[in-house]
This record gives structure tokens, C-alpha cells and sequence, in this order.
């Protein structure tokens, strides 16, 4: 359900998650309260079938953390690590969720506001405007939400450390061409771009883009014996699914197939 903090969307299998803290879409502890509750929610639901992480305005996707909250109030809710441990949390929930998730970056994507992004499976960019980072540097500190380890393994450890150790700001266009991001859109058609991408993401088997998630994500990174290993245990799951078979049937019909999840 919608809050303040983040408002829900329903669009067919797509549901769209909008930080509605217009114009900086800060990361605040409401934000990431209803994040981690609609994320759960999704993952549950078997009718949603994609993500949409998004803001709202047009200015920015977001600042990040909101740094006074945190200063002000992270002793009522446990202390900092309490908070870092939720954020990980959450991250964590949409990058190993079953359902692919993509996010829009534009504007300010900083700190949090590039880490979130990084967790999901696709991200989309403004092809203008957009100053994507992880400037905690310059604040004296290391990007707490994973981003060292989410975004070395985006874009490797060259471009890693050129990013991170110079607190640099890069461009939609930039994203692009060092694989940090996989498309770009004008501005005002970004968050279009993504709901179509959502759709067509959506119109897929879920049992099988389940397993491709579990293979590609969960152990893309395991040896090769237990990467392969999950593959055959992904196939065999797909094996005599109803939409194993008509996907066969749509390929020799020569239709487009209509997948239901079963």
C-alpha cells in the first residue's frame, strides 16, 4: 500500500515503487520502512511479475541517505549499524528476489541513491542531466549500502576505484559505455522506457526468469560446477511446466506464446 514516504503502483504484473520525496528523493528511515514492506509483499505475490524503482519529479532519483535524519534519530532506531543492517537488508531482498527489478537514474543518483540502483537487475538513464556516484569521500567516509562490492562487480575495479576514490560524478552517457547502466532515454522518457521494459520483462515465464535469476545472480559468481549445477536444477524445473509447453507449441506455431506462470 502507499504512504507518505513511497507510493505503490499496480500496472497489470508490474508494480512500480515511487520514492515520493520530490525534489531530492532522499533515502529517509520512512522510505526504506515501506521499501522493505512493499518489497516483501512483491516477492510474495506471484501476480507481480516486475519491478519499477522510481522516483518522484523530474529532478532528481535521489541524494541518498538523508544525513541529518541519520544524525539526529539513528539512536531511537537501534543506532547507525541498526540502519545500515536494514538498508543491506533490503538491498539484499531485490537483488535475490525471483522477480527481475529495474530502476530509473536521473538527476542526483548519489550514494544511496546509485547503491539501491545497484541492486536491482536493470538500470535505465537519462541520456542528460543525470550525475550518477558514490561521493561518501568526500564526507569522509566508504559507502556504506555495498556500493564497493555492487559496483566493482558492475563496472570492474578500474573503473571502481577511478568513481569511488575520486568521489567522481559520471553521466548517463558515461554509465553506458563503462556498463554501469544498461540503457539510455531522454529525460522525459526514461521512466516510460522503464515501465516498458517492466511489461515486456513481465509477458516472460516466471518460473523461468525465476531461474535465470537464481542462476545469473545468485550464483553467477559460485564455481563453475555449482554455477552449472543450478542451471540444470533451473531446467528441470521448467521441464513439463505448462509454460515450458507452450512455449514449445507458440516456437512451432510460430506465435507469440502466452505465458500464465504455471
Amino acid at each position: 500500500m502507499s504512504s507518505d514516504a513511497l507510493l505503490v503502483e499496480r500496472n497489470g504484473g508490474v508494480l512500480t515503487l515511487t520514492n515520493n520525496d520530490a525534489p531530492r528523493n532522499r533515502m529517509s528511515f520512512e522510505y526504506m520502512d515501506a521499501l522493505e514492506v512493499a518489497v516483501r509483499d512483491a516477492a510474495a505475490d506471484p501476480s507481480v511479475r516486475a519491478l519499477v524503482l522510481t522516483a518522484a519529479g523530474d529532478e532528481h532519483f535521489s541524494v541518498g541517505m538523508d544525513l541529518k535524519q541519520l544524525m539526529s534519530g539513528a539512536d531511537e532506531r537501534g543506532g547507525f549499524e541498526a540502519v545500515l543492517d536494514q538498508r543491506l537488508r533490503v538491498l539484499a531482498e531485490i537483488e535475490n528476489m525471483d522477480k527481475p527489478s529495474i530502476a530509473t537514474l536521473y538527476g542526483y543518483c548519489l550514494g544511496g541513491g546509485l547503491e539501491l540502483p545497484l541492486a536491482c537487475h536493470f538500470r535505465l538513464a537519462a541520456s542528460e542531466g543525470a550525475r550518477i556516484g558514490l561521493p561518501e569521500l568526500d564526507l569522509g567516509t566508504v559507502p556504506a549500502w555495498g556500493g564497493t562490492a555492487r559496483l566493482t562487480r558492475c563496472v570492474g575495479r578500474d573503473q571502481a576505484l577511478d568513481m569511488i576514490l575520486r568521489a567522481r560524478k559520471v553521466d548517463g552517457e558515461h554509465a553506458l559505455r563503462i556498463g554501469l547502466v544498461h540503457e539510455t532515454h531522454p529525460a522525459d522518457e526514461l521512466k516510460s522506457a522503464a515501465h516498458t521494459l517492466a511489461h515486456e520483462l513481465a509477458a516472460m515465464p516466471p518460473r523461468a526468469v525465476a531461474g535465470v535469476l537464481r542462476c545469473v545472480v545468485g550464483a553467477g559468481d559460485a564455481p563453475l560446477a555449482d554455477a552449472l549445477a543450478e542451471e540444470r536444477r533451473a531446467v528441470l524445473d521448467c521441464s513439463g511446466s505448462a509454460d515450458q509447453i507452450e512455449g514449445m507449441r507458440a516456437f512451432l506455431e510460430k506465435r507469440r506464446p502466452v505465458f500464465t506462470g504455471d
